[in-house]
């Protein structure tokens, strides 16, 4: 293995079996204690972003991993730490060409990591009818004009008395699609 930067503190992507990114996390910082390789493999990451859903008329709050089958390890690469990375289980290789880490750009990472707020996940979209839950408005009918994801509100136009029609906001938990 040649080493480009010796001495260099780099972030590198790590590609796993889908569905381990926690067991390699847990199984590298391991392998790094038993070694004592802390001082070149520093830190290690599964990303994650938060996401807001809407079951059954509630919101509800989960964790996601915003790259299946990857993790980010902060290291220096010498033989010894790519070697200890390599054969950890679950690791399949470091991303890069013929599995040679390559590091991480700044942009890279704050892309990798920034994933931005936490997303609302609508299974409400422009033009279907809804059903108005709660508030002023509770039980009438509408049809969904626009849909804000990252404040979880929309507007609706409803049908009011005499065929009139009224655009009003809602949150996502106020209404539920209805099904044709």
């Amino acid at each position: 293995m040649s080493e480009d930067r010796p001495g260099t503190l780099e972030w590198y992507v790590v590609h796993t079996y889908s569905g381990y990114e926690n067991k390699v996390k847990d199984n590298l910082e391991k392998a790094v204690e038993n070694n004592g390789m802390q001082n070149l493999i520093q830190e290690v990451i599964v990303p994650t972003e938060e996401v807001v859903e809407i079951k059954n008329g509630k919101r509800v709050t989960s964790t996601r991993k915003t790259f299946p089958g990857y993790v980010l390890v902060r290291m220096i690469i010498t033989n010894e730490s790519w070697y200890v990375v390599r054969n950890t289980r679950g690791v399949t290789g470091f991303v890069g060409p013929e599995s040679k880490p390559i590091p991480l750009t700044a942009d890279e990472l704050n892309r990798m990591l920034n994933t931005g707020n936490a997303n609302v996940q609508m299974k409400i979209g422009v033009g279907e009818e809804v059903r108005i839950l709660s508030g002023p408005l509770e039980h009438f009918t509408g049809v969904v004009e626009e849909v804000d994801p990252i404040t979880a509100k929309l507007n609706v136009k409803v049908k009011m008395f005499l065929g009139r029609e009224m655009q009003v906001e809602l949150t996502i938990d106020q209404v539920e699609k209805i099904d044709a």
